[in-house]
């Protein structure tokens, strides 16, 4: 299994983001990173500048870290394609009858990352079935 550490899972995402902006040919998970990126002009300026890889982001500041936020889009996007945890797909098309897809995957993107930071705290594997509930529990802001 491939572990990529901070440094080149921000390091891909700059470099697809380049490829993208040259209109050079993506490959691979490329691909869908140049997606999720298109959808996250906000980004755009971070992913030029090579030296805001190198930042730190804390909760304390309020806001998420970027390379964090795409990451657990690409997460989201895999876990769609191969319906993995079984339902995803199927909450995700509950979801996507009453918003727009992207909306739809911040939801996901949501409980996903309270799962994680939940299974991180107790030193255990992430609840498959806690994420299911959350998403299946949200009824909207």
């Amino acid at each position: 299994m491939f572990s990529p550490t901070r440094d080149q899972v921000r390091q891909f995402f700059c470099d697809t983001h380049k490829k993208q902006q040259a209109r050079l040919p993506l490959s691979g998970a490329e691909l869908p990173a140049a997606d999720i990126i298109a959808r996250h002009p906000e980004y755009h300026a971070l992913l030029a500048d090579a030296a805001a890889a190198e930042r730190e982001w804390t909760p304390e500041e309020g806001t998420m870290n970027p390379f964090l936020h795409l990451s657990l889009h690409l997460a989201i996007a895999e876990q769609l394609a191969i319906d993995q945890p079984p339902g995803i797909r199927a909450a995700f098309t509950r979801l996507t009858a009453r918003m727009d897809a992207h909306a739809a995957q911040h939801v996901l993107l949501e409980a996903l990352g309270e799962v994680v930071w939940a299974a991180q705290q107790q030193g255990v594997m992430p609840d498959h079935e806690s994420y299911l509930e959350k998403i299946g529990a949200y009824r909207g802001r």
